[in-house]
């Protein structure tokens, strides 16, 4: 089963999208499934994993509402306040469901010191329990933070979104993938191949520009740990569906078929327990 482990659903409204800014006039409108589905089917693609972009659980609901209504959908990434003293109740609440496969904090949006908070690394500790999944989503600056994180929680399954956001516009890979190095060593660990044409030159990003960064992520963490991801529709801020999934086919070349089809699917089955 080819998986997409990385695209979002949402009903664009300004106050609830802030983050979507002028510049980014493209996605302000709606992205619902009936939108992905012919572009998932155009791609080769057999399903993908919803996650979340608003930290409510009305968006938890709203993800899992589309899953049950569509097929492509397989899993969702939801919201729940890990800081709350009630977290352990919350979740046990939506493991009940079986899309519902993990949970994402927007870690970027925080400071240094959230990593360390006692009531943040309680809501991880419920995951654990109940075998649901984590989405890591920050800066390349932040992830000296998220190496005392995963070491912390070694129980806990963690996935890196979006290889951590490197500077790949600057081409500054030394210090990213010096901490790609250091967190690869945790069993407990994968990463997304998804977000990178974001973080390059939106207008002018070739497959040279990225590829390196992609090489770092391979030589750190082999396939069985590496997850393609279409990050689409932000992706459409730089590219297009198709082009994003064949940067990451073109790279695939080279490996071998049991290596591409861990890449495009196995790992994020694995990952997220899906079964077809």
């Amino acid at each position: 089963m080819v998986v997409d482990s990385h695209q979002h659903f949402w009903i664009y409204h300004p106050e609830h999208h802030e983050w979507i800014s002028d510049d980014m006039s493209v996605i302000q409108t709606d992205f619902l499934p009936h939108d992905l589905e012919p572009i998932l089917k155009a791609n080769g693609v057999d399903g993908c994993i919803a996650v979340q972009t608003a930290q409510t659980e009305e968006e938890t609901e709203f993800l899992l509402h589309l899953a049950n209504q569509y097929d492509c959908i397989k899993g969702v990434v939801g919201w729940v306040n890990l800081c709350d003293e009630n977290v352990g109740e919350r979740l046990s609440k939506y493991a009940k469901n079986k899309y519902f496969k993990g949970v994402r904090w927007i870690l970027q949006d925080e400071g240094d010191a959230f990593f360390y908070d006692a009531n943040f690394r309680n809501g991880l500790a419920q995951l654990a329990k109940l075998n649901l999944t984590y989405d890591i989503l920050v800066y390349h600056h932040q992830l000296s933070h998220v190496l005392e994180l995963v070491r912390e929680f070694p129980s806990n399954k963690f996935v890196l979104d979006h290889i951590g956001k490197p500077a790949i516009k600057e081409g500054e890979l030394i210090n990213w993938s010096n901490a790609m190095q250091k967190l690869g060593m945790f069993p407990n660990v994968c990463v997304k191949l998804s977000g990178m044409v974001t973080e390059a030159d939106w207008a002018n990003w070739t497959e040279k520009d990225i590829v390196p960064f992609i090489d770092v992520v391979f030589g750190v963490f082999g396939a069985n740990k590496i997850m393609f991801g279409s990050d689409w529709p932000v992706c459409l801020l730089a590219s297009n569906y198709q082009n994003v999934k064949l940067l990451v086919d073109n790279y695939l070349k080279q490996l071998s078929a049991k290596e591409r089809a861990m890449v495009l699917g196995g790992t994020a089955c694995d990952f997220y327990s899906i079964h077809s």
